[in-house]
């Protein structure tokens, strides 16, 4: 097995964003489950600004891949976009790369309550392992570009139908308040820690 190594995007990763998006489509195709669309712009914009997290071989071929963002006034954070190449999966990839997402998400705002809105029990499952709670779509957040985002997905009529009470997906929550300590390894926090400080990105 090829070694795999996690870290935080930069303008200099825009050349993956294309197979990124195509991975991601291909995936909501086999699952026949919906996602919100996300432009090459979008996605590239990400990781310029250091809110994007990528997994890569030791060949540089496109592994993994997933983002952040914050809504609200920064009072809430997501991470968003998930995704595994079909050639690396059943490795560990997905968790190792929603540890670095959640920590860089606690780096940048500590204060921040980090939400999830997902079909996969996958991604349920490590959500929970970190601390994630299922609640109402009412604790989350009302930023109406969050909302807007969902647009994108072939579900979007179900959850203007229940007026964004619920919809396929289930929320999840991580409060800060109700935790103490950081549930991921402290290597990845380290590892944060520096290229944050090394790209002079604010936290």
């Amino acid at each position: 097995m090829k070694d795999i190594r996690i870290l935080v995007a930069d303008a200099s990763h825009e050349k993956y964003v294309d197979e990124i998006l195509d991975t991601i489509r291909e995936a909501a195709k086999r699952r026949g489950t919906g996602i919100a669309e996300r432009t090459h712009e979008y996605v590239a914009t990400k990781m310029k600004e250091g809110k994007a997290v990528l997994a890569l071989d030791e060949d540089d071929r496109f592994v993994g891949f997933s983002y952040i963002e914050t809504w609200g006034n920064k009072a809430y954070v997501t991470t968003s976009g998930l995704i595994v190449h079909p050639d690396y999966q059943g490795l560990g990839v997905a968790k190792r790369i929603k540890d670095y997402t959640f920590t860089l998400a606690r780096v940048r705002w500590p204060h921040a309550k980090i939400f999830s809105l997902t079909s996969g029990d996958a991604v349920m499952k490590m959500n929970t392992e970190l601390g994630y709670v299922p609640v109402s779509f009412g604790q989350l957040t009302d930023d109406e570009a969050f909302w807007r985002g969902c647009r994108g997905c072939i579900n979007h009529p179900i959850l203007e139908m229940k007026q964004r009470k619920f919809c396929i997906c289930t929320g999840m929550l991580y409060d800060p308040e109700q935790h103490k300590g950081e549930p991921t390894p402290a290597e990845v926090f380290q590892d944060v820690m520096k290229t944050l400080t090394k790209r002079d990105i604010p936290f």
